[in-house]
């Protein structure tokens, strides 16, 4: 009997779920499902850049199993390239890690991803110290989180907000 497969640890999920070529009608596509942890695994050493130490480190999964992951999204992004298929992502056996942030006045805190959207969805969060409400996230790129313009400061919204 085969021992279970651990959670990996996934810091960011992506908005757009779906990719299709061009001009190509949904009924005459194949598509190639993604799960979560090999976009996870890709966006960590490709757009990060990470070493994949690192990286397997912050999904909390081995080397190897880190190396097998992103060999596997690798092909499967090359076959949807190069037949012109669609790339779904989907599934997997994953947890979101909590959003770490910082308070201008040094307090750290975590917030559990759940809790994180919902409070991004009705107002701003603040430190659970000291009620700041100048905060950063501590790894920005996590749930849309983008730095306003000389501010400092990271608030939830989209590009040129």
């Amino acid at each position: 009997m085969p021992r279970p497969q651990k959670s990996r640890r996934v810091a960011f999920l992506p908005e757009v779920t779906y990719f299709k070529p061009a001009g190509v009608p949904m009924r005459v596509l194949s598509e190639v499902v993604l799960s979560m942890e090999e976009v996870e695994a890709i966006r960590l050493k490709d757009f990060e850049g990470l070493e994949q130490a690192e990286a397997a480190e912050k999904m909390n999964i081995s080397r190897p199993t880190f190396q097998r992951m992103l060999t596997s999204a690798r092909q499967k992004i090359a076959d949807a390239l190069n037949n012109g298929k669609a790339i779904k992502i989907a599934g997997g056996n994953y947890e979101v890690s909590p959003l770490r942030f910082r308070c201008l006045n040094g307090h750290e805190w975590d917030v559990p991803f759940e809790n994180a959207v919902k409070a991004s969805q009705q107002a701003q969060q603040a430190c659970t110290v000291c009620s700041s409400t100048d905060m950063t996230p501590l790894e920005p790129f996590r749930m849309g989180y983008r730095q306003h313009k000389g501010s400092g400061r990271y608030r939830r919204g989209r590009r040129g907000s």
